[in-house]
């Protein structure tokens, strides 16, 4: 624990990050439509939105700590008083951007996907039962074509 403070309040963050979006997948795929645990729509739905603010404080934390540092390296290097070693920004700091980018906009998504499910009712489809398709080994043994469908099935008719 000999290190700096900011050093040790980046690294604060990012766990912070990594234990909210591990929370926030949870909570994701709990409020999922396709999952059959967490209750009715409306309480998936409540729960989903839950999980698009966690994303988002998860993004955030991770979007302050990787600030936060690239802020101290780059006042670090333009310091002409500054004598130890001068470091670079790197590209764990851009995939750490980029990260942080695209966890606060899937909160944003999950966050939206509230509104579609209030007071919409699940659209019905209808059967319209199976067609007949005449392959091509039914053959049609009249010179006058006949209206009626095919009496014959075969594999092709269901496709």
């Amino acid at each position: 624990l000999f290190l700096t403070g900011y050093i040790q309040a980046c690294r604060g963050l990012m766990i912070s990050a990594v234990c909210l979006g591990f929370f926030g997948a949870v909570f994701g795929l709990v409020g999922m439509k396709c999952t059959k645990v967490g209750g009715s729509d409306q309480t998936k739905a409540k729960i989903a939105c839950l999980a698009g603010l966690i994303f988002i404080l998860s993004g955030l934390c991770s979007m302050t700590s990787c600030s936060l540092y690239a802020n101290r390296i780059t006042s670090e290097f333009f310091d002409p008083s500054f004598v130890a070693q001068k470091y670079e920004l790197g590209a764990a700091l851009f995939i750490g951007w980029a990260g942080a980018s695209l966890c606060i906009i899937g909160g944003i998504i999950f966050c939206f996907s509230i509104g579609e499910n209030s007071n919409s009712a699940r659209r019905g489809y209808a059967y319209n039962g199976a067609t007949s398709v005449m392959s091509s080994r039914t053959k049609v043994h009249n010179s006058v074509p006949d209206k009626t469908p095919p009496k014959h099935f075969d594999k092709n008719a269901y496709v």
